[in-house]
């Protein structure tokens, strides 16, 4: 019996080396998939926030002002880190004569970093993007 036990004395070793490298693979994928998912609803909350901060204003260059404000203090206060960011305002429903309905449309796009990840054939950033559009009031005063 001491014989076999001898014999199979290295095969564990060489069973982890194995498996140890693919199961780090795995958990590295997870944490990548993770922080792409939550950072896409974060995106998502702070183009919503955005869009709603831009509707209630009476001009477009307002409007889009604090939209821009909005955006990047939502993703702020989320703990989002875009390694770059845009926001786009279509703020011209704000123009529209009182009693028509109007919308406002934010589109946030952020750069996420997965560089940190050390994951072979992941990208080392994703920009992940998103769309919110939020109505104007249509029987309240609008700029000129």
């Amino acid at each position: 019996m001491r014989r076999w036990a001898r014999k199979d004395s290295g095969s564990t070793a060489i069973e982890a080396a194995i498996i140890i490298p693919p199961l780090i693979m795995f958990v590295c994928l997870a944490i990548a998939g993770g922080r792409l998912a939550l950072s896409g609803s974060k995106i998502d909350a702070a183009a919503e926030d955005a869009a709603r901060e831009a509707s209630i204003h009476r001009t477009a260059g307002a409007a889009s002002d604090a939209a821009h404000a909005a955006a990047a203090e939502s993703l702020d206060d989320q703990g989002i880190r875009c390694a770059s960011s845009s926001v786009n305002v279509n703020a011209s429903g704000v123009n529209v004569p009182v009693g028509q309905v109007a919308t406002v449309t934010v589109t946030v796009r952020c750069t996420v970093n997965l560089a940190d990840l050390l994951l072979p054939g992941v990208p080392g950033a994703r920009t992940l993007e998103s769309t919110a559009t939020s109505v104007v009031d249509q029987y309240r005063q609008r700029g000129d």
